[in-house]
């Protein structure tokens, strides 16, 4: 069977854009459209041609260059059924359980709200990849513009479920500044320190931290161990609920 393509390419001043491709039927998608000409580039230098766009959420820097991509190129737009009233030049609404068909390959789509109230991520099984938006970060998550503590957690908790060496796709490079924090809220952890010294080093090439794996964020980010003891103990909410642990963790981060 034809493996999907993925190509990954910067744009803006800290996202990701990201492209995938079918060879065997020629479909190409890109996932959200942060930033047009940085889309036409990377499709120009891989020779493909977009035929659909995959919306993760309403924000501009996600769905700004649906309508200028789909005027271009009358590609398809796929998005969450929550939020079609703010995913400009749908056709396809999408939510929790949906099957989304590309070329040869089945996406999974997970209501993922908490940074936005109808955020969607896309999880190819067959493949082994899931693009989360801005949900799940490399060792982050999404601020909660739109939703709740409790609801945060129970979408993170669904991307905790997916196996452990799923690739994960974030939207941004926010990951040296996230491990900062990260070590302020669980200093014990030795994973963390390890994966932090990695992070910067990496960061000192220009090197990309993203795409990162399931088991990796369950073992270092403190958005996914609220029950980690080393982390109630120092946000001082050791035996709290878990839900009020990672609203004190998201507190902390928004004021870091």
């Amino acid at each position: 069977m034809t493996q999907l393509q993925i190509h990954q390419f910067p744009c803006l001043s800290d996202n990701y854009g990201f492209l995938i491709h079918d060879s065997e039927h020629q479909v190409t998608a890109t996932i959200d459209t942060p930033e047009v000409g940085a889309i036409e580039a990377a499709l120009a230098e891989k020779g493909w041609t977009l035929t659909h766009i995959l919306n993760t959420h309403h924000h501009f820097d996600h769905a700004g260059g649906n309508l200028e991509l789909k005027e271009k190129t009358g590609c398809q737009i796929i998005g969450p059924r929550a939020e079609a009233a703010r995913i400009p030049g749908i056709d396809t609404p999408v939510g929790d359980g949906d099957q989304v068909s590309f070329g040869g390959f089945t996406a999974k789509v997970f209501d993922v709200p908490g940074h936005t109230s109808g955020h969607i991520a896309y999880w190819f099984e067959s493949e082994n990849v899931a693009f989360v938006g801005d949900t799940l970060f490399a060792l982050g998550c999404g601020r909660l513009f739109e939703g709740t503590a409790a609801q945060m957690w129970t979408s993170l908790q669904k991307l905790m479920a997916l196996p452990d060496d799923t690739v994960v796709y974030c939207a941004h490079e926010y990951t040296q500044a996230n491990a900062k924090f990260a070590l302020s809220v669980e200093p014990g952890n030795d994973a963390l320190v390890a994966r932090s010294a990695e992070i910067d080093s990496l960061r000192s090439k220009g090197t990309p931290t993203v795409p990162t794996t399931i088991a990796l964020e369950k073992a270092t980010n403190p958005f996914l161990r609220p029950m980690s003891a080393n982390l109630q103990e120092t946000v001082g909410m050791v035996g709290k609920d878990l839900v009020d642990v990672f609203a004190e963790t998201r507190r902390r981060k928004d004021n870091f």
